[in-house]
């Protein structure tokens, strides 16, 4: 490597003396020039560009970063601390299930992101906590639980004929 300037930037940098890529910087030799080796992943078998290990990107980060990933997701989405979420998400506060529970916001302000605002609840319930057919159910067994739950909505009246 010899200073000078890149012959396709145009940017007074460190450029490849000799072969090939003679005058261009490492930016535009990795940008314009250079393919990565395509190889099979040994986890999911797509021939892909191999980041490290053997793995390629996605298989990479699934297997050796997810719980940084997930606990990334879980301060730019909730806001609030993994320990918290953690807790929270121990168990469903209905049924107990505890291998899958979804974060539901009491208020149904996302905004609000206090302790108190939020329930553990499995796929579910979650699920019928927002069908209009069984929140009624849903949130009596939250108030029966002692959580401050807000009245389901009645938007039947906006759906319905009025005659």
């Amino acid at each position: 490597m010899v200073k000078g300037a890149c012959i396709k930037c145009n940017k007074e940098k460190d450029v490849a003396g000799d072969g090939k890529t003679r005058g261009w910087c490492h930016v535009c030799y990795k940008r314009l020039l250079w393919k990565p080796k395509i190889r099979i992943c040994l986890r999911c078998k797509r021939g892909l560009p191999i980041h490290a290990r053997g793995f390629c990107v996605g298989c990479y980060n699934s297997l050796f970063h997810i719980d940084k990933v997930r606990a990334h997701n879980r301060r730019k989405i909730h806001n609030i601390d993994n320990a918290l979420y953690e807790k929270i998400t121990k168990e469903c506060v209905l049924c107990g299930f505890d291998k899958i529970v979804d974060l539901h916001h009491l208020d149904r302000d996302r905004s609000n992101n206090s302790e108190l605002n939020f329930v553990g609840l499995c796929p579910n319930h979650h699920k019928m906590l927002h069908h209009r057919d069984f929140q009624h159910e849903v949130y009596g067994q939250l108030t029966k639980k002692g959580y401050n739950a807000l009245k389901p909505l009645d938007a039947d009246k906006l759906f319905k004929k009025q005659e």
